[in-house]
């Protein structure tokens, strides 16, 4: 079954839902990152605090001076002949460390074109409104993280390419710095006050919900949304923030489990596995094990919105597992993420393991009833179609669902394969970002702009910078398995030739058929007339701090292709545009991933962690006439890359039409012209 494209436009603009969506997402998008570091507080906490599991398996006998009352941060110890109190790590990293984090994060999700820039001055930020208050600051922490990559954009922006060469390190470092301070100082005065004032008012008001029995009721609202694919938003964009100030502050949370419980999942997936029909029935017990075990809760929402008036078994498990949770004060140190039930054990207190166990228990028993019931007087008894559920489910969530094959009874294979709807955005990895993707994307460009569609964007990127917003992802296919799980509603191509491979016409080919199903997503470009000959256009005059003259070698010999790296490398040294520890970041990125372009052609250039080692922006060109052995292939030129900006992006645009014309690139191979090897190079006027 294929599924319906679900990135249809709506030419009025997203309405208030999917507003909140987006907005929910990208603040989950900050913790979730960062969810391995909420489990490690949270074990650290369950494990080593005075109510943890160690000192209660010890009978509470374990001695206040001891390692583990040292971590726990409970209990004193003899320092040069002083009591102290211990301070432990429990403490600082619920204070410091997480909202650090998430701050970050934030920051780097706004500003990453530019490496870590823009979480660096998140950081700074945050560690304002942290010190500024005695409450976890993760509210403060979702607001200075990305204010501070968001400023510091646009300051960057202000003098973008009106630096002189040299300086710009200086001017970039001391920029972070200074704005960094601002921020934090009125973080410290003006924002720690008001988050502070608003975070007690919310946990007032969860008191309140509490103390009157309430609080089972919020299932009325949180079950819907999460079908609506707020599950993120609701759980890690306010309740985890919430959660963790309870926690620091009584030892537990019950917030933790107000969306994560697995039980109401867990018993409609059950009553479809039992009393309903076709695909539905077939599916669920797939789904329930994903579902519990796995902790992907989206793989229930379609039988939902296939049969909506099952959400009243939704919400009947949800309070009844709240209500559970309250009655038996049930509650987790920290957030269960994926809410898998491995999940939530993992961060369970002692004195909550009744009232968690039942609240699961009861939960999925009391869905499973009400939805067997549902579904015995129903008339279709589920038969609807599920692979249209998934499909109304993944319009909702903006993008594929990495499950959705599950439901569709499409194999992983097949759902790799198939493009559902007009693709726009298109993206070639690869480690750094630099070299190799910048190559191919420009030979990629080409064949889709010439193929008719020229708004469909092709762009490079490095994986670490990947993220979930492309329909296509282009990368080598030794880095396959490292990029997928960046871009998992992507249709992920593989090449072994940047420059030659026939998978780009198979792009070009998936392309067409999916912008031509429906109204094209991009229009096809007007007839004109046959490109002028070769030499004809008029070029751009290179720019001689890219390039220069002296980083132009000719006639060299190498033993080796480690040779010809370090040959490279030295070049980019020699002429200030990186130290000599890139050097050993190109062999590296070799070392992983051949650098090997095609065509007699290898572009040389270190891996991410390297990029500190460069100072500006620049290119090499050596030219090896008698060809070196480069895994397995014979390159005969070697393009070393050292960039921090996509400046060199247009020289490598060039560098890719001229390898598609076998005689100028064999003109690259033997000229004895530095004057020729820039003028080939140097890209067309448009």
């Amino acid at each position: 079954m294929t599924l319906t494209d679900t990135r249809v436009d709506n030419p009025k603009g997203p309405g208030a839902r999917a507003r909140v969506q987006k907005f929910g997402t990208f603040l989950s998008n900050m913790v979730m990152p960062n969810i391995g570091a909420f489990i490690a507080w949270g074990l650290i906490t369950s494990l080593f605090i005075e109510v943890g599991w160690l000192n209660l398996a010890a009978g509470g006998n374990l001695a206040t001076d001891g390692w583990v009352a040292q971590l726990g941060g409970w209990g004193s110890r003899m320092v040069d002949g002083e009591e102290v109190a211990n301070t432990g790590i429990v403490g600082p990293m619920i204070t410091y460390l997480l909202p650090l984090l998430i701050g970050y994060t934030g920051g780097r999700m706004v500003y990453n074109e530019r490496g870590p820039r823009g979480g660096v001055v998140g950081a700074i930020a945050t560690m304002g409104v942290i010190a500024g208050t005695s409450i976890p600051m993760f509210m403060g922490a979702m607001i200075m993280g990305p204010l501070g990559g968001w400023t510091m954009k646009k300051i960057d922006a202000l003098w973008d390419g009106k630096i002189k060469p040299g300086f710009e390190m200086l001017v970039d470092n001391f920029s972070a710095g200074i704005w960094g301070m601002i921020l934090a100082i009125g973080g410290f005065f003006a924002l720690s006050p008001i988050v502070t004032a608003v975070s007690t008012a919310l946990g007032a008001g969860v008191q309140f919900l509490v103390n009157n029995g309430l609080l089972p009721l919020t299932s009325i609202l949180i079950e819907p949304a999460k079908i609506l694919f707020l599950n993120n938003a609701i759980n890690h964009g306010v309740l985890t923030p919430l959660g963790l100030a309870e926690s620091q502050a009584t030892g537990q949370s019950i917030l933790f489990l107000l969306e994560a419980n697995p039980g109401p999942g867990l018993g409609i997936l059950l009553a479809f596995m039992l009393f309903g029909k076709g695909a539905a029935k077939a599916s669920a017990p797939g789904a329930a094990i994903i579902h519990f075990l796995g902790g992907i809760h989206e793989i229930y929402f379609p039988y939902v919105l296939m049969k909506p008036v099952m959400i009243i078994a939704a919400i009947a498990g949800g309070a009844s597992g709240v209500f559970m949770n309250v009655l038996f004060n049930g509650g987790l140190r920290s957030p269960a993420a994926p809410g898998s039930i491995i999940a939530v054990y993992s961060a369970i207190t002692p004195q909550s393991i009744l009232g968690v166990t039942l609240s699961w228990i009861v939960a999925a028993a009391v869905s499973f009833a009400v939805g067997a019931l549902l579904l015995r007087i129903s008339k279709d008894k589920g038969e609807g179609d599920l692979g249209a559920a998934t499909a109304s489910m993944e319009s909702m969530k903006g993008k594929k669902s990495s499950v959705s094959s599950t439901l569709a009874g499409a194999g992983a294979g097949a759902g790799a394969a198939t493009l559902a709807g007009p693709v726009k955005n298109i993206v070639f990895a690869c480690d750094a970002g630099m070299g190799s993707s910048a190559m191919g994307a420009s030979v990629l460009r080409k064949k889709i702009q010439d193929a008719g569609f020229r708004d469909v964007k092709v762009v490079n990127q490095a994986i670490a910078n990947l993220t979930d917003s492309y329909d296509i992802i282009v990368t080598h296919q030794d880095l396959a398995a490292r990029a997928k799980p960046m871009v998992p509603s992507a249709v992920m191509f593989t090449v072994d030739n940047f420059m030659g491979s026939p998978v780009y016409d198979d792009v070009v080919d998936a392309v067409t058929q999916a912008n031509s199903a429906d109204a094209p997503a991009s229009t096809p470009a007007p007839a004109q007339a046959a490109p002028a000959a070769s030499g004809t256009k008029k070029r751009k005059k290179l720019d001689p701090n890219v390039l220069p003259r002296e980083a132009v070698k000719l006639g060299l010999s190498a033993t080796s292709k480690d040779e010809a790296i370090r040959l490279a490398g030295q070049t980019l040294v020699a002429i200030g545009a990186a130290e000599e520890g890139y050097i050993a970041g190109m062999l590296e990125r070799e070392g992983q991933v051949s650098t090997f372009m095609g065509n007699g052609v290898a572009i040389p250039h270190g891996t991410n962690e390297s990029r500190g080692h460069i100072q500006r922006t620049a290119l090499g060109f050596l030219q090896f006439p008698d060809g070196i052995d480069w895994n397995g292939k014979t390159a005969y030129v070697a393009i070393p890359i050292a960039s921090n900006s996509d400046e060199h992006v247009s020289i490598l645009s060039a560098l890719a039409t001229v390898l598609a014309d076998k005689s100028k690139a064999e003109r690259l191979r033997t000229t004895t012209s530095v004057d020729e090897v820039l003028d080939l190079l140097a890209p067309e006027e448009e």
